[in-house]
């Protein structure tokens, strides 16, 4: 396994649709990624909402054929082919995270401090992203690549019916994940002074 320094790993980070069936490293490895950025992603008020599934090998494939069969039950007919394409690609992967945040601890935390109760839920959606940007850049810098997916909540009820996901995980993100098989084009970056501003 090779690793890279964080700036090499931020910039090199990229969105890969193209992927095959093998990981340079090995289950118990990718397991050890998802598990250590559980738990050292941040949270609010060290709330740990962040709920995650893996899965591998046939539970890989049965997530995209129920993305892709309830996507056939909405996506004309005559338009379905790039749809299927695209399920298609995702499927190829070696696996996939599944990201939830459970509703239940947000809860709790918005009776526990009504001061806060209408920006928990966004404090809760901050987390997720650190958390799923920190495995993205952790499987790239293993060799893997990767690319966020949202096809929720259209599998939602699927997805908690097939792996008995608690009612109160709500899904927010799919990575399915792969060995590259080809390069992402070039970045393009908006002038960062339009970003950006530093005053001393």
């Amino acid at each position: 396994m090779y690793m890279k320094d964080i700036k090499n790993l931020i910039e090199n980070r990229r969105t890969y649709y193209e992927i095959d069936k093998t990981s340079p490293i090995s289950d118990e490895e990718i397991r050890e990624i998802v598990e250590h950025s559980i738990n050292y992603v941040p949270s609010a008020f060290n709330s740990q909402s962040s709920r995650v599934v893996l899965l591998f090998g046939d539970q890989h494939d049965k997530l995209w054929e129920i993305t892709r069969e309830t996507l056939r039950k909405i996506v004309p007919a005559d338009s379905f082919s790039s749809t299927d394409a695209k399920i298609d690609g995702f499927k190829k992967g070696y696996g996939t995270v599944l990201f939830f945040e459970d509703d239940a601890v947000i809860e709790g935390l918005q009776e526990q401090f009504p001061l806060y109760k209408d920006v928990f839920p966004l404090w809760s959606l901050q987390s997720s992203g650190m958390l799923q940007y920190t495995v993205w850049v952790r499987l790239e810098g293993a060799g893997l690549g990767a690319s966020l997916q949202h096809y929720n909540p259209l599998i939602d009820d699927e997805v908690k019916a097939n792996w008995s996901i608690p009612s109160s995980w709500k899904l927010l993100a799919q990575m399915p994940f792969g060995t590259p098989t080809n390069e992402p084009g070039e970045k393009e970056f908006a002038p960062i002074k339009s970003r950006f501003k530093v005053f001393s």
